[in-house]
């Protein structure tokens, strides 16, 4: 049976200790959240897993016990984007051999490349990997702004959706026109308050960070849009908003986003908000100030 990517899947955050190990307990405890708030999906090693600062040893400890804890129960995407293309086979490889089922490809960072050498890479990637592929756009992580006749031609090569974090909104509406006619092709968002026009206008879902600690809030908001009801996701998007301009904006550097979502779950005491390097975790002050908008959050004063 074909996989179908749809709903609300989380990047998840990976939750490590002090040392830099991988938190186990806090792993459990962040999957089975997940599931409970209904989430269609799990994405480990995006951005917001902090992939390209782990070893591979951790990445592989990571998918081996995720997979584990999942249990099959929704499906497992893993993100194989490396600097090193051997690098995205053997991780590839083990989230196989681990139970996922898919891997998610971006253009290898650091290096600029052009659409040309994207296709040739896709080329050369796609034939040798043994799960379903989905795309990343990511440009401002990788230098590179997928075209949309580089995503037809991964299409084409056996992709089978494409997440869009570009943040822009017309180049996501060309990709729903361009694939409407296939929509086993998915559409995914990566840019939250995007949410509800994905889901009008013919998209598949989000893979929203903001679900990692709000994954009701998320799943809430993806069910209204499926049906349609204005009124449900003007409520439930103010939320979102909210989150956005409150937790989101807590810290004063780019990396804050990633640092907001490790800090609400570490106050929700779902698992351990440490980081790796060269990220470091809030401090006091900071942590204060996403504990103050949680409970904000919670004591239903945003509407």
């Amino acid at each position: 049976m074909a996989l179908e990517l749809k709903g609300i899947i989380p990047p998840m955050v990976t939750p490590l200790n002090a040392d830099g190990g991988l938190d186990e307990k806090g792993l459990e405890k962040l999957i089975e959240h997940l599931i409970n708030g209904g989430v269609h999906g799990i994405f480990l090693l995006g951005t917001n897993g902090e992939a390209p600062s782990l070893s591979y040893a951790l990445r592989k400890e990571l998918i081996t016990k995720a997979c584990k804890y999942i249990r099959g129960r929704v499906p497992v995407l893993v993100g194989i984007t490396d600097t090193s293309f051997s690098g995205s086979l053997d991780i590839a490889a083990h989230s196989k051999e681990a139970g996922a089922d898919a891997v998610v490809v971006a253009p290898p960072y650091y290096l600029p490349i052009s659409q040309e050498e994207m296709i040739d890479y896709l080329e050369r990637l796609i034939p040798q990997l043994s799960l379903p592929v989905m795309m990343y756009n990511m440009p401002s992580c990788t230098k590179l702004h997928l075209s949309l006749e580089t995503v037809k031609k991964a299409k084409e090569l056996g992709a089978i959706g494409i997440k869009d974090s570009s943040g822009d909104m017309s180049y996501f509406y060309s990709l729903i026109e361009a694939f409407k006619e296939t929509p086993e092709f998915s559409i995914i968002v990566g840019t939250e308050l995007f949410l509800p026009e994905t889901i009008i206008y013919g998209g598949h879902g989000a893979v929203a960070g903001g679900a990692n600690f709000l994954p009701e809030l998320f799943v809430d908001l993806y069910n209204a849009s499926v049906a349609k009801n204005l009124e449900d996701i003007k409520i439930l998007r103010n939320k979102v908003a909210f989150v956005n301009s409150s937790i989101y904006c807590v810290g004063k550097n780019a990396s804050r986003i990633t640092k907001g979502i490790k800090c609400a779950l570490s106050v929700m005491d779902i698992c351990e908000d440490h980081m790796a390097l060269p990220l470091r975790k809030f401090e006091n002050k900071e942590r204060e100030k996403v504990k103050e908008y949680l409970d904000q959050f919670a004591g239903s004063q945003v509407a």
